[in-house]
């Protein structure tokens, strides 16, 4: 990511000729030659005079056309009964018009010639009633007959910096300013907040976009444009849902290959997944966790909330990405010095010991009253000695050692000569060295028309709100730093003999989910390791089989409509004799005889009984919104209780696997715990491969998958349960659809 301010591109942007349709209509829609307003009306306070008072005060540069058939002027100007007697051909296209005559407008604009439109009009997908419904519908196939690009129906308007283009109506004054940040969403409240806080922060937004219900453009679409077009440098989305998986991955893909980080706030609702829940990997994926499993590996940064999502665009806009982690930081205060100390370590991150050069020439300029570390406490001296406190921080910035200097400082609320004389001396520093100088106020101060003007004023350093938001950002600029700038995509490696298994076992299939002898089968085929096990249907059977594996042996349920077999009492551990064996057959056969609906009972499983230093889960689901995931964490019986879990998309090689693992407190143990010795990661590597490459085969088509526990100790591991999820009608009646 370009790290300093720059000017504006001097010549306007086009897309290269071989870019995509979508592109080059988002490019027009926001470059337009001409606006037209349908559904023009002056009764006062509507939306329509707002969006036109917008485009003359901000003199937007095109032509302006108001249509509506039963007026001959409005706001002083003529207006026209239809596309066919404008003066000129229609570009953009602005629908104000009641819903049931907006699908009809949007054919009309396309014959005439009109290359996007931006739908205000409500009363389509966002009510439930079936007349609303029939017109989203009928919208969606006439944005796609026509191959307008559309924003909306049910949205705000959009900006566009550039062109003075303001098509939304919002009365709060806006400026012009073409900056480095574009903002996209589907809540136009939300999306308008956002563009106003970085406006008071002195951060200009260069595109902002309201897409609404995304009939049309959705905002996977916006930020592949942003990701093009070279005076965009930060991208900040709101995300309600994410209807098409692939669109948003490719256009995660394009931001980080343009070096631009994708900031989104992302609610958390899922719309579905509730027979994934019906397994333990289901009920721990939630939505907000499949996002971040698939986007993070894209590089997306996920904020928590709209202050978060403020001060990491701050940061990202006016920082250069840092070549390392290598913290320093300065302060006039111990007891802020311990609060930087306390804030950097809850987050994982630490101060690196300043070089011996920087300890030398501190501890010369400073005396009594300071202490000489990371952070620095410059004390007294610097307090009384405005130039002890300049050379402290040019120390910094100039050491080859540090990677991100940091600055405990608040911005002058009204003109303070000494202050703000510091201020552009530490800006003139930054401009000179390629590493980010961050300003952090403890706490948030707010901001005046004079913080505004005076921020405007320091394009290289960022000055951050609020300690742990601050804290917050800059670890984000961290990970951000860490990420490959291209990230290619991972296939499937399964097996031919594997997806002919699967494909032969899910054709057969017609319960809600796979027993657990059909779905060990079909684990084994992609490869990961089972027990030793057999099924049998009689006691004798049973003993023979206990015999052949040898003692100690489990005995468990088989059943596909037994989903939670420790919950009924079908699981007997430790047998240790053909008496044992023979007793638990008979114990858990009578338990299943005794349960409600009688479930049937395919027969009794007899499993060696793995010695395990440590319990796993390993599972895979299916997200209604981000597709397949993988999950790996401490299984057992507490596992709920727990929730030590990672999750990632799926499918994921090897690399990745081990990574996943390193994101647990089982990933720890694993790997030799206080002295322990180390347990068998291979096995495990295998197995989240051959589950992540099961459920990408799978299509949409199983619901989750559930290894729990996945037992592992120095030598091996192994599956000793496992529950397959169909994703099926089945499924949906047996978790309450």
């Amino acid at each position: 990511m370009e790290a300093k301010v720059t000017a504006a591109t001097a010549l306007p942007w086009s897309p290269a000729p071989d870019a995509s349709d979508v592109v080059k209509g988002i490019h027009a829609m926001l470059h337009p030659r001409n606006i037209v307003l349908v559904g023009a009306t002056d009764k006062p306070g509507n939306y329509a005079e707002r969006i036109w008072n917008n485009l003359i005060k901000y003199r937007f540069a095109g032509s302006l056309f108001p249509i509506n058939a039963k007026r001959e002027t409005i706001w002083g100007v003529t207006c026209y009964k239809d596309f066919a007697s404008l003066p000129e051909r229609p570009d953009h296209v602005l629908v104000l018009v009641p819903a049931r005559f907006a699908v009809q407008v949007i054919r009309d604009a396309a014959a005439a010639g009109a290359r996007s439109a931006t739908i205000v009009t409500s009363g389509f997908s966002e009510l439930q009633d079936e007349e609303s419904q029939k017109l989203a519908s009928e919208l969606q196939q006439a944005i796609r007959e026509t191959g307008l690009a559309v924003t909306g129906p049910n949205c705000l308007g959009n900006l566009s910096a550039g062109e003075n283009l303001f098509t939304n109506i919002d009365d709060r004054v806006v400026t012009m300013d073409q900056g480095a940040v574009a903002i996209a969403g589907q809540s136009g409240a939300i999306v308008m907040a956002i563009r106003q806080a970085l406006e008071d922060r002195g951060v200009g937004v260069g595109y902002m976009v309201t897409t609404g219900n995304e009939a049309g453009l959705e905002t996977p679409d916006l930020m592949r444009y942003f990701a093009e077009d070279p005076s965009i440098r930060v991208i900040v989305v709101y995300l309600e849902g994410v209807r098409n998986t692939k669109a948003f991955r490719d256009a995660c893909k394009a931001a980080r290959a343009a070096s631009k980080p994708v900031i989104a706030l992302k609610l958390g609702a899922s719309e579905g997944g509730r027979a994934a829940a019906m397994a333990h990997t289901g009920a721990l994926a939630g939505s907000i966790e499949t996002f971040d499993a698939v986007a993070t590996r894209e590089g997306v940064i996920r904020v928590r909330g709209l202050d978060e999502l403020i001060e990491t665009t701050e940061c990202f806009v006016h920082s250069t990405v840092p070549k390392g982690n290598r913290l320093a930081a300065v302060t006039l205060s111990g007891g802020k010095r311990g609060l930087l100390i306390d804030a950097f370590y809850a987050a994982g991150l630490d101060f690196a010991p300043l070089s011996p050069h920087v300890s030398g020439e501190l501890a010369k300029m400073l005396g009594p009253g300071s202490i000489v570390g990371n952070p620095l406490d410059a004390g007294f001296a610097a307090v009384v000695d405005p130039s002890v406190y300049m050379r402290s921080i040019k120390l910094m910035i100039d050491d080859p050692d540090i990677d991100i200097v940091i600055i405990d400082a608040e911005l002058p609320k009204a003109p303070h000569e000494q202050r703000e004389r510091n201020l552009r001396i530490v800006n003139e520093m930054a401009s000179w060295d390629a590493k980010p100088v961050i300003y952090i106020s403890a706490m948030s101060i707010g901001f005046t028309d004079f913080t505004k003007a005076l921020r405007k004023s320091l394009p290289h350093i960022a000055v951050m709100q609020g300690l742990d938001r601050a804290v917050t950002a800059i670890k984000s600029l961290l990970d951000y730093a860490k990420l490959a700038k291209e990230v290619p995509d991972v296939v499937a490696s399964s097996k031919r003999a594997a997806r002919t298994l699967l494909e032969k076992t899910l054709k057969a299939a017609n319960g809600a989910a796979l027993d657990e002898v059909a779905s060990k089968k079909l684990l084994k085929a992609y490869g990961i390791p089972i027990s030793k096990e057999g099924i049998a249907q009689t006691p004798a059977e049973a003993v023979k089989i206990a015999k052949q594996i040898g003692f100690p042996v489990v005995a468990k349920v088989v059943s596909a409509e037994i989903l939670h077999k420790s919950d009924i009492g079908g699981v007997v551990l430790n047998l240790n004799s053909a008496n044992e064996v023979k007793q638990a057959f008979n114990d858990i056969t009578a338990r299943v005889k005794k349960l409600k609906g009688k479930p049937r009972l395919d027969g009794i499983l007899i499993a060696q009984q793995v010695k395990a230093d440590l319990e796993l889960v390993v599972g895979a689901s299916l997200d209604a919104e981000m597709g397949p995931v993988v999950l790996f964490g401490t299984g057992g019986v507490d596992i709920e209780l727990m929730k030590d879990v990672a999750l990632a998309g799926a499918p994921l090689n090897a690399a990745e696997a081990r990574q996943l693992i390193g994101r647990t407190k089982a990933g720890v143990k694993m790997r030799g715990y206080r002295g322990k010795p180390k347990l068998d990661e291979a096995s495990v590597v295998k197995a989240l491969v051959g589950l992540s490459n099961l459920i990408a085969d799978a299509g949409d088509r199983i619901a989750s998958i559930d290894v729990n526990p996945f037992l592992i100790n120095a030598r091996t591991g192994v599956a000793v349960d496992a529950l397959i999820v169909l994703n099926n009608a089945a499924a949906r009646r047996a978790a309450g659809h």
